[in-house]
């Protein structure tokens, strides 16, 4: 089946075949129907965004109101999804996949449920396209959660050592920052 389940619940990989020849390629990237077959719900795009991000580049944690199917048209991409809905069984647990231009990544989707942050770093030498689309418009004042993007506890292994980040990525909290009491925390 071209969409795939992981442990992290509504993290899901979505992969189809490519068919290649003289030409080029074609891949089909999604079927709105598999992501219902494999969430148990209909996911309705309403919105789809594309971020161009020079090589370096990192963007996130970011956890909006919305699911995101995201997508790396051109260039290589690590994409870290972090669960940080504080009643998960996988608080606090990170997965991380490199999207993009083959060899160094792979042309599949991954679709992002509501509640859980979404992250990536670009590397290579160009720039990194990056689509998403997601089940909600948006609008000024969106009630998102930010986590920052070094967490410790998230563990994640960056492609880069010293990466492009906004001003605001630099600023967000750490998961213990935010759920001080969670008994992720307690040893």
């Amino acid at each position: 089946m071209p969409v795939e389940a992981t442990d992290i619940e509504g993290l899901l990989v979505v992969r189809w075949n490519t068919e290649q020849d003289e030409r080029g390629f074609f891949r089909q990237t999604y079927q709105v129907r598999e992501l219902t077959e494999a969430l148990g719900r209909e996911p309705v795009l309403r919105q789809g965004n594309h971020s161009q991000s020079v090589p370096g580049a990192l963007r996130g944690f970011h956890a909006e109101p919305w699911d995101k199917l995201v997508y790396v048209v051109r260039g290589t991409a690590m994409a870290a999804i972090a669960d940080i809905r504080p009643d998960s069984h996988t608080f606090g647990e990170a997965r991380a996949f490199t999207l993009g231009d083959p060899p160094a990544g792979e042309r599949i989707r991954l679709f992002i449920s509501h509640g859980l942050a979404n992250s990536f770093c670009t590397f290579g030498d160009g720039p990194v396209d990056y689509l998403y689309d997601v089940t909600d418009y948006w609008r000024p004042g969106i009630d998102k959660r930010s986590v920052a993007w070094d967490d410790p506890d998230l563990g994640v292994d960056w492609p880069v050592d010293d990466p492009v980040l906004s001003e605001a990525d630099r600023a967000n909290p750490t998961l213990r920052d935010l759920f001080p009491d969670h008994t992720r925390w307690a040893a």
